[in-house]
């Protein structure tokens, strides 16, 4: 149980860092956090041991970009203080984590793997873009179940499928043309580096047209969802 809710904490952690990271205005995204958590800019400041205006400046972008060990320290001092008092906020967003599974899960991989080789791995066969394919470097993935995460995941939580690196394959299951998920894609801010819809034979015209514009490789594969994971999660 204990090694269960540490999980979900570092999990919790890699999602907020990871959002920082991939945010247009980190400083913005970080005040965003802070005020998740409730927190002010004189509390966070004396548990970093830094003057308040160090982090006002960071929030209104004044400062360069915080590199990753000022996000680390960013993110573990705001978990730190809430546990601090009870652990309210972070017993809430680890629990709506865990009801996220319905609809998702993300996985990291410990190195890199390039878009070929990944292919490989789960039997799969490029149905659009496959000259892009060689370029592309995967940092992890995420299974989604399709209808599911259209109809009923709030658009607020959709940061949440790119986990800590945005560079990932979308794997969609329960997928009946591959349209539904290219046209989510379509209209996203942040896109994946690739899409894998499982067990489908043939893919939508529109579908591909949308991968197509998008410069976003489709791959199909038969591999079952357990076998895909079990490969995957070696990396």
């Amino acid at each position: 149980m204990i090694c269960n809710v540490v999980s979900m904490q570092d999990n919790l952690r890699a999602e907020i860092a990871g959002e920082i990271v991939l945010s247009r205005s980190p400083g913005k995204t970080m005040k965003k956090w802070r005020e998740i958590f409730k927190i002010t800019q004189a509390e966070l400041a004396s548990h970093l041991g830094i003057v308040p205006s160090t982090i006002s400046d960071y929030e209104s972008n004044r400062r360069a970009s915080p590199g990753t060990a000022v996000i680390k320290r960013f993110v573990d001092a705001i978990i730190a203080i809430d546990l601090s008092k009870g652990g309210k906020i972070v017993s809430k967003l680890t629990q709506s984590a865990e009801k996220e599974e319905e609809y998702f899960t993300t996985h990291e991989f410990a190195t890199s793997i390039s878009g070929l080789d990944f292919i490989k791995l789960i039997n799969g066969k490029v149905m659009a873009n496959e000259e892009l394919i060689s370029s592309k470097k995967l940092y992890g993935y995420t299974t989604i179940k399709s209808l599911k995460v259209i109809l009923d995941l709030p658009s607020t939580q959709f940061m949440r499928l790119y986990g800590a690196m945005g560079e990932r394959a979308f794997i969609f299951t329960e997928v009946s043309t591959g349209r539904s998920p290219m046209v989510a894609i379509r209209v996203a801010s942040l896109k994946p580096s690739l899409v894998v819809l499982q067990r489908l034979k043939e893919v939508d015209p529109i579908a591909v047209k949308i991968a197509e514009k998008e410069q976003i490789p489709i791959i199909i594969t038969d591999m079952s969802m357990p076998k895909i994971k079990e490969v995957l999660n070696k990396i």
